[in-house]
């Protein structure tokens, strides 16, 4: 199945590194990294090569569609924030009023261009979509793309030219909150979690929309992804341990310390990550529903069994920082599968996003997504549950909650 990873950007020896675009092309747009479209014409023709032009039309139509358009694109500067803070921020949490959620459209992975556009289809009724792309004709691109597919409230996805090096923009997008003063402020962590790949452009993301925005930012020096928090807006926070292994050398009070420096909370829930799996990120492990429910994964009769029942024996054991105890459901956690027999792919169906009264929950077409829906649907009544196709996703290690990453409301 097709994996959405630049796998011709990865390091690896000179001799490796010569044969690997030739051997990759045929599945990944491998030049546009040195020869990326600049027209119209260009953009049609990158289309047509990747079957992502409408049925029927042609080349010339989608170049003079796009030419034609109106497009408003912003640059977001790469100067450094302007004001900057040393306070730590309350997350809010994701079921609060959200402005905007913020994606990276997938230039380089044009099968997933379908999910994006799932996604941004599922969103735009509620919600602003801010959608990043690496240069200004790009968007010509995406908003053909995005039009073609019928979504209506195109006036809600608004493009931001903000280079990137990779997709998953929860876990190098900012960090948005309030300071204890009300300050609405941005934490902008150290993101460097796979030396093997380029992450420069990743890395600076937070700062930069913190400069696009004008709001105050605060460097944390410290590595650490957003894939790995989940917060109840009220003092808990939920994290794994591989925050742990990130800093084998560091002991868990120092750890907790260094994470009071950007976040406020009272209370912190550490959950075992999973073996095998790439980020160890918990939301691959489970989903704050509230700030009383937790979705959990089920044990499915492989090596991190142990681990699941570990993660739920602890909710069950905990209280959140209100001295609330936690309500724990189990979802469905489809078995682990090797990808061109080497990549590990986990599919996980707690990597869902909630925003303003709509949860996207990950499908991948396979007989658990009945059940895992029906649970969303049993444990979150009031919601709207709306199922976005993810197989493809998953193969990169990650689905609607890995690929999304929600600006809460100003309510100043």
């Amino acid at each position: 199945d097709y994996v959405p990873y630049p796998l011709w950007r990865r390091a690896m020896p000179a001799p490796l590194k010569r044969i690997t675009p030739g051997l990759l092309k045929a599945f990944f747009p491998v030049n546009i990294d040195r020869d990326p479209p600049q027209t119209p014409l260009d953009l049609a023709q990158f289309m047509k090569r990747w079957s992502l032009l409408p049925h029927g039309v042609d080349v010339a139509d989608a170049a003079s569609a796009m030419a034609g358009a109106v497009m408003p694109v912003e640059t977001a500067p790469q100067d450094a924030p302007s004001a900057t803070l040393s306070q730590a921020i309350r997350l809010p949490a994701q079921w609060e009023p959200i402005e905007r959620i913020m994606l990276t459209f997938p230039i380089l992975y044009p099968p997933l261009w379908h999910t994006h556009a799932q996604i941004i289809e599922a969103i735009t009724p509620v919600a602003e979509v801010t959608c990043l792309v690496p240069a200004p004709q790009w968007a010509r691109a995406a908003r053909y793309y995005f039009q073609a597919r019928g979504i209506a409230q195109m006036e809600r996805v608004h493009f931001l030219h903000l280079p990137t090096d990779d997709i998953w923009v929860r876990d190098y997008g900012p960090f948005v909150g309030r300071t204890e003063t009300g300050t609405r402020a941005i934490v902008d962590a150290t993101f460097a979690p796979l030396a093997a790949y380029p992450q420069e452009q990743d890395n600076a993301v937070a700062s930069r929309w913190a400069a696009h925005t004008g709001a105050v930012a605060q460097h944390f020096d410290f590595y650490t992804e957003g894939g790995n928090y989940w917060s109840d807006g009220q003092g808990t926070l939920l994290i794994s341990d591989e925050i742990s292994a990130r800093y084998p050398h560091l002991p868990a009070t120092e750890i907790e310390t260094r994470l009071r420096e950007a976040f406020q909370f009272d209370k912190l829930i550490v959950l075992p990550r999973l073996l095998g799996e790439e980020t160890g990120h918990v939301d691959l492990v489970c989903k704050l529903v509230d700030a009383q429910t937790v979705l959990v994964n089920r044990p499915n009769g492989t090596r991190n069994d142990d681990r699941l029942v570990e993660a739920v024996r602890r909710l069950r054991q905990e209280t959140n920082a209100q001295g609330q105890p936690y309500q724990v459901v189990e979802l469905p956690f489809p078995a682990r599968y090797y990808n061109w027999g080497m990549f590990a792919v986990w599919r996980s169906y707690t990597n869902s996003l909630t925003v303003n009264g709509r949860v996207l929950v990950p499908v991948f077409g396979i007989a658990d997504d009945v059940q895992a829906l029906r649970i969303y649907q049993d444990v979150m009544p009031d919601f709207e549950i709306v199922p976005i196709d993810c197989r493809i996703a998953a193969n990169g290690g990650g689905a609607v909650h890995c690929l999304t990453k929600e600006i809460p409301l100003d309510l100043t």
